[in-house]
């Protein structure tokens, strides 16, 4: 089993946003194990609770059928705003339906505090779409 990485002391701003980063990598990935959750991590997902610890969230992005239709992600951008790191990104599906894919523009804000440097909430808002490919 992965262990959570160690507490650090004094994250600055680039490691709190590689932090978010490892995190949006691992939902196309589905390798987690670099993610720095705090144990107690939560996630939240169009207001619906869907994460319950940094292990859950772990085991769900390197194994979970849910996040297996995530072909990548793309766009990213980050700002911060005192403990929390706001991405946005495109997730960009597997899923194809007469010449469009499924994506979804995605906000996601991250609890990062600059004390520890790991991920202790997130709350994701996404907005999916169909994209013509090609």
């Amino acid at each position: 089993m992965p262990s959570t990485p160690e507490p650090r002391s004094g994250a600055s701003d680039d490691e709190r946003i590689a932090a978010a980063d490892a995190y949006i990598d691992a939902l196309a990935s589905h390798r987690a194990d670099a993610v720095p959750f705090a144990p107690g991590c939560v996630r939240v997902e169009q207001g619906v609770k869907t994460g319950f610890s940094g292990e859950h969230l772990r085991r769900s992005l390197n194994n979970g059928p849910q996040y297996r239709i995530i072909e990548a992600t793309t766009d990213r951008t980050f700002t911060i705003d005192g403990d929390h790191v706001h991405a946005t990104f495109t997730v960009v599906t597997k899923a194809r339906f007469a010449g469009r894919r499924v994506v979804a523009p995605v906000r996601e804000t991250f609890l990062i505090p600059a004390d520890d440097g790991r991920i202790h909430h997130i709350r994701a808002r996404f907005s999916p779409t169909l994209r013509r490919e090609g």
